[in-house]
Formats: C-alpha cells, sequence, structure tokens
C-alpha cells in the first residue's frame, strides 16, 4: 500500500467513526440501515475496513481476472453474472486469496435482478468503493442487413442498458454513504473506436459505453464519483479463442491475431482503482501490440 493508500484508508476510518459519533439520522443505503453493515462498522472501528467492489461478468475471462486481483489486493468483492457456477469458482480463488467474497447471479439488463445485486452488496459489506461494468455479450457475425432485433435487443441489454442499471444504482449508493464517493470502470473495447467486420451491435454499444463513460465521469463529479474506460484488444480469453485459428479482417481476409495475458487487463484495472478520487484515468487503451487496430481497414 503506497503511503497516499494508506493516508486515504485512515481518513475513512476516521471519518466513519465521526460519523458514528454523530448518530446521524440513517438514508439511503447507508451501512447502519443493514444488519451486516452494524457488522461491517464494528469492524472498521477495529482497523479491519475493506474497499468494496462489484464486478459485473466475473465468473469468466476479464471479469473473473480482475475480481481475484482486486481480492489479492484486499478488496471485498462482490461478483456477477448470469451463471452461478463459475461466480462460485470466482469467489472461492478470490477468498484463497483472503478476501472476502460474495456471488450474486443477476441479469444486468433486468432492473430488479440488478436492484438486488447492488441491495445485496451493501448488506454484506455497507458501501461500495469500486464498480467495474464488464458484462457483455455479442452477436453472431453476420451482415448487418441480417442480424434479427432479438439478436439486436439481446446486445444492447447486456452491454449498454446493464452497464446504465448497474451504474445508476451505483451512483446512489455512493453519494449518499460516508466518506462520500467512489469510482466506476467501464469495460469499452477497441471497438469503441474501430469495428471489425460483421460486428454492428457489439461495435454500437461500445461506441455508446463511451458516450455513457463520459456523462457519468461530468455527473458524478458533484459527488465525488469518478469514472473512467478501458479499452481492450485482444486480451486471452474464451471469447478471444477464435483469433488463435484466424478471423475475418476488413479485406475479407482471415488472419491469426496476437493476444495478449489478461492479467495485463487485471493489473491495469487495479492501476485505475487505485488512484485516489482527485485523480482519474479517463480512458486506457490495453491491447497486443500487433494486432490489427491502427489503421483497422
Amino acid at each position: 500500500m503506497t503511503a497516499r493508500e494508506e493516508a486515504f484508508n485512515l481518513r475513512f476510518r476516521i471519518r466513519r467513526q465521526a460519523d458514528d459519533a454523530r448518530s446521524h439520522q440513517r438514508s439511503g443505503y447507508h451501512a447502519t440501515g443493514y444488519p451486516r453493515g452494524e457488522k461491517i462498522l464494528e469492524e472498521m472501528s477495529m482497523g479491519s475496513m475493506a474497499k468494496v467492489a462489484v464486478v459485473t461478468g466475473g465468473g469468466s475471462g476479464i471479469g473473473r481476472a480482475v475480481a481475484i486481483a482486486l481480492a489479492a489486493e484486499g478488496y471485498a468483492v462482490v461478483v456477477a453474472g448470469r451463471r452461478k457456477e463459475p461466480l462460485e469458482a470466482t469467489a472461492a480463488e478470490g477468498a484463497n486469496r483472503g478476501s472476502r467474497m460474495l456471488c450474486v447471479a443477476t441479469d444486468v439488463a433486468d432492473p430488479r435482478s440488478v436492484r438486488a445485486l447492488f441491495a445485496q452488496t451493501v448488506e454484506a459489506f455497507g458501501r461500495l468503493d469500486l464498480l467495474f461494468n464488464n458484462a457483455g455479450s455479442g452477436a453472431p457475425s453476420v451482415p448487418l442487413e441480417d442480424i434479427t432485433y432479438e439478436q439486436w435487443s439481446s446486445v444492447v441489454g447486456a452491454n449498454l442498458t446493464g452497464a446504465f442499471l448497474c451504474t445508476q444504482e451505483a451512483i446512489k449508493i455512493m453519494k449518499s454513504q460516508e466518506p462520500r464517493g467512489g469510482r466506476i470502470v467501464n469495460n469499452g473495447s477497441i471497438s469503441a473506436h474501430a469495428p471489425r467486420p460483421n460486428s454492428a451491435p457489439y461495435t454500437a454499444t461500445k461506441h455508446a459505453i463511451t458516450g455513457l463513460t463520459k456523462s457519468t465521469s461530468l455527473d458524478g463529479r458533484k459527488y465525488d464519483i469518478a469514472c473512467g474506460q478501458i479499452d481492450i484488444g485482444n486480451a486471452a480469453t474464451e471469447m478471444t479463442q477464435p483469433m488463435v485459428k484466424g478471423v475475418m479482417q476488413a479485406n475479407g481476409d482471415i488472419e491469426v491475431e496476437a493476444r495478449i495475458d489478461v492479467q495485463h487487463v487485471a493489473r491495469a484495472v487495479l492501476y485505475m482503482a487505485s488512484l485516489p478520487l482527485d485523480a482519474n484515468v479517463q480512458f486506457m487503451t490495453v491491447m497486443a501490440t500487433k494486432m490489427p487496430f491502427v489503421g483497422r481497414g
């Protein structure tokens, strides 16, 4: 832990203890509104308070890597996603690193499911310091005119609506807690800048995530909420496995593409999360050096 982070954590504990001493009224998502929150405050008074993160899409790929990296850094981590078994595997791995973990089966495109996710987060840990909006999906690689409405809607729901709903709930918590504020990191993509062939739903939603990042960064300032975006190119996950054999390029050729260890992405997110709230990485691109991006198309 750096000296700056240690000082921030010390101020965090002092302010929370002073808040308790004043016996202020409960409101919104404050920790004292929940039984588990009462326990967290008690633990905090003994100097054991950890920062709390929610990672969507935490059962596999980038989300899993980031959740485990956060756990290793001492975060209490809530992993959310559709499939319970992969979430439980991630939670077990994080727990092996000494972190408190919670897995919550969540459909990020469903407002009720998202509200339940964040309510359980506060019930378990008392606050929220970091949201990593990572959940997402793609559509079949077919010509734009052949994409069905259902395929389009599914991608928009997972990639864009989900990030919006989670951002809403995170802001409600972060602006009401003491100390106030937090950080939201959105998983953009190289496709937020340039498309791949036959990728209209994915590319459109990733461009939209950039707009959501900018709006959240602006609207969150007054609440001490920072928002940034990480645009990732070819992290070695199950999603990019086809690149090993070759994927279509803008000129129609099929070519193998370079990939990078997903741990590089996890470390980048950790850096973004480590900054004090008066500093922000607005946009970061982490990509395979030799992947076709600059000059794509």
